[in-house]
């Protein structure tokens, strides 16, 4: 079973992700980890990433499809797996298409967790982050003991930049743009399946494990 997850910045498809895969027993893949994991062990793709990276550059398509490709035929992805963060945008969903077709593979089912954007402009600004320990927050759904700050660590608790409403909407913005595309392009795939992900996270897996099952 290979599972792409799509839905904007802030709509929960990486809780999903990582849920999936713990169910299923199939690995939650992102590329932004197996970027580092190449990096750090050195090897020629990851090296050849690295150069992009160094130069603030985005890494070519092609090559990002290769280390993906290289990674998903590891052992531990016989039975499937959930690629997450990827891909982005209508050119990179079509060499990965191409790349799977070369290899007789192909893409299961593309999950679309649909949250509107108010809605993530909300969710997003209630967020709490301690920069001290790391820990997070939300004022709504998990808040801290005492208002402002962390409970593990006691220091104070902020609202980073990339929760900011007017970040989050400029990156709703580039969501729209570059990635909801790919929700008309796996719908005429035939492989999209949409959940409502305003409801209770339970409730987003249940819908998604009832796509699945």
């Amino acid at each position: 079973m290979k599972i792409i997850m799509l839905g904007a910045p802030g709509a929960g498809k990486g809780t999903q992700a990582k849920m999936i895969a713990e169910k299923y027993s199939i690995p939650h893949i992102s590329t932004g980890d197996i970027f580092r994991s190449n990096i750090k062990n050195g090897t020629q793709l990851g090296m050849e990433a690295k150069k992009y990276m160094d130069q603030g550059l985005l890494v070519p398509d092609e090559l990002t499809v290769k280390i993906l490709l290289d990674r998903v035929a590891k052992e531990d992805c016989a039975g499937g797996y959930v690629l997450d963060g990827f891909p982005r945008t209508i050119p990179q969903a079509q060499v990965l298409d191409n790349a799977l077709k070369e290899i007789d593979d192909k893409i299961d089912f593309a999950i679309n967790v649909d949250v509107p954007d108010e809605n993530i402009v909300r969710r997003m600004g209630g967020r709490r982050a301690c920069l001290s320990c790391g820990a997070t927050y939300h004022i709504e759904h998990i808040p801290p003991k005492k208002e402002g700050v962390c409970d593990a660590c006691g220091k104070e608790l902020v609202l980073r930049d990339d929760d900011k409403p007017e970040t989050v909407k400029n990156r709703l913005d580039v969501y729209h743009q570059q990635t909801q595309p790919l929700i008309d392009f796996y719908e005429k795939k035939g492989i999209l399946r949409t959940v409502d992900g305003t409801v209770d996270m339970k409730d987003v897996f249940a819908a998604i494990t009832g796509i699945l099952d």
